[in-house]
């Protein structure tokens, strides 16, 4: 019970949330939750769903289903997971093995000839890093667009509107991180 606090005190903490705001979107007493986090008491199975729903995580993060994937920081590249392909073309492999208290998420983005990342991006809190290993895109933030050359980087803030497109005659490929992760 003593990792479940702690797994839940990290992860609120990790997204900048104080601990009466976390109770009153539970729907528990400050007090409460202060006991919940010190391993003092149990929450239910419905306020612990209340909790992961509220920090974006889920309940067997919360519970440290996921712990043995952490302890194991390598991935190979060929082990890396396929996440999911858009109509156009572009592929998302996800970098690092699961874990519940991750703070930022990698990725491999896979462009084919006049693909983009429709789909595959969506304007969220946080922050994103870029980084071109091959090929050339351009990312549109907001009403700007950027051309990226092999060996380009780009770092911004998530919660604006943005776009990346393959302006590379064959394949381009970016290591994409963001964070907060999604979960």
């Amino acid at each position: 019970m003593k990792l479940l606090g702690e797994r839940i005190r990290r992860r609120r903490e990790s997204l900048h949330m104080q601990l009466n705001e976390l109770a009153k979107k539970v729907g528990v007493s400050s007090s409460a939750l202060s006991q919940i986090e010190k391993a003092k008491a149990s929450p239910s199975i419905v306020t612990l769903k209340a909790i992961a729903d509220s920090l974006r995580t889920t309940v067997g993060a919360l519970i440290g289903e996921n712990e043995v994937l952490t302890k194991n920081p390598l991935v190979r590249f060929e082990e890396k997971s396929f996440v999911e392909k858009n109509a156009s073309g572009t592929s998302l492999y996800l970098l690092s093995n699961h874990g519940n208290n991750k703070e930022m998420e990698t990725f491999l983005v896979h462009f084919e000839e006049n693909s983009d990342a429709d789909t595959l991006m969506k304007v969220h809190p946080g922050q994103e890093f870029c980084f071109v290993l091959k090929g050339e895109i351009e990312i549109q933030l907001e009403d700007r667009i950027f051309i990226l050359q092999e060996k380009d980087s780009f770092y911004f803030n998530s919660n604006r509107m943005h776009s990346a497109r393959n302006r590379a005659k064959g394949i381009s490929q970016v290591l994409w991180v963001v964070t907060p992760p999604e979960e």
